[in-house]
């Protein structure tokens, strides 16, 4: 397999917080790689590590076999980066944004021109290039973001966090453009809270908790590690939680993962048949059902299991803001 990316080691300390602590990475030319966390995991530490935004403190790594922090301005030819906010200048229209993008990133007037009117037209912009951003939706600014990312066609995209506040369908349609991304050629890599974005998307996931690599697989392998089926139990009101807990632990042997807000437990099983030795021995304690289900494991179950806790709790805020080099752009005249 070709990398598009590989890191050993990585470390990036902030006062007495490792925010990243040893993530190893491997990353192949061609795949979306899903990079899953909670806020503060230290998913977007990492990115702009490997984006040449922040300073590697310990370990290694290379974009294409370039060396990050020998050659960051090799690396920066060869990726586009969107953030978890929009980049784009409220008071200027987007065909305005991508042309000074352009200029930017050394393109001629005329050839930048030309680049953001292919740029909207393939992000279903076209109709509102003349429109100011301050005008657009939620929407509308994230895939303009990602067409700001493609101006030079890097083999490399960086995703942070891409759908974040965007309704359902408007989600969808990011998915369809970032799968348009993989299927003209370039590698993604994408950092994300959302289980099922990375299920839809990701062709392979690490799981990545308090700045710690904790899994890595596809989403299949992943689900598999936590059994082959999940038993969902939801209780009766006022049923015992942890009497149900203690009888699954006796039937199975394995633990299970207890909600008491909501009054559910999740069995991880072997197989459908173990399903009847649960219930019967519910019953003969005394513990009530409101409902059972049996499904496959979902991302969900296994971030609880890998971690102790679900994929949308703070573990810690970055304890650094954005930091972007400082480089003094090129006189641009229209």
């Amino acid at each position: 397999m070709t990398l598009a990316v590989h890191a050993r080691g990585l470390v990036k300390v902030f006062g007495d917080v490792r925010a990243v602590n040893g993530v190893d990475l491997d990353i192949g030319e061609g795949e979306i790689f899903g990079v899953l966390g909670p806020n503060g995991a230290g998913k977007t530490t990492m990115l702009k590590m490997l984006a040449t935004l922040l300073a590697i403190d310990e370990g290694e790594a290379a974009v294409f076999g370039v060396d990050v922090r020998r050659e960051p301005h090799r690396v920066r030819q060869l990726i586009g980066v969107t953030g978890q906010y929009a980049s784009v200048d409220e008071n200027l229209t987007a065909a305005e944004n991508l042309w000074l993008f352009g200029r930017l990133q050394g393109l001629g007037r005329r050839q930048a021109r030309a680049t953001a009117a292919e740029l909207l037209e393939q992000f279903g912009l076209t109709d509102a290039a003349n429109k100011r951003i301050s005008q657009f939706s939620g929407g509308m600014r994230r895939r303009l973001d990602l067409a700001a990312s493609l101006i030079t066609r890097p083999p490399l995209i960086f995703l942070d966090e891409p759908t974040t506040g965007l309704d359902p369908r408007t989600r969808g349609q990011m998915w369809d453009t970032i799968r348009g991304l993989v299927a003209s050629g370039c590698t993604v890599l994408l950092t994300t809270q959302y289980l099922d974005e990375a299920d839809q998307l990701a062709d392979r996931i690490v799981v990545i908790d308090h700045g710690r690599k904790v899994a890595q697989g596809t989403p299949d392998e992943l689900k598999n590690s936590v059994g082959d089926l999940t038993l969902h139990l939801r209780l009766a009101a006022g049923a015992d939680l942890s009497l149900a807990g203690d009888v699954v632990r006796r039937q199975l042997g394995g633990e299970p993962v207890l909600t008491p807000e909501s009054g559910q437990l999740n069995v991880p099983l072997a197989s459908a048949d173990h399903v009847a030795d649960v219930l019967i021995g519910l019953r003969q304690a005394g513990v009530a059902l409101a409902s059972v289900s049996v499904d496959k494991p979902t991302l969900d179950e296994v971030f609880l299991a890998l971690t102790g806790h679900d994929a949308g709790e703070t573990e810690r805020p970055d304890p650094r803001p954005q930091a972007i080099p400082a480089q003094a752009p090129e006189k641009v005249t229209r």
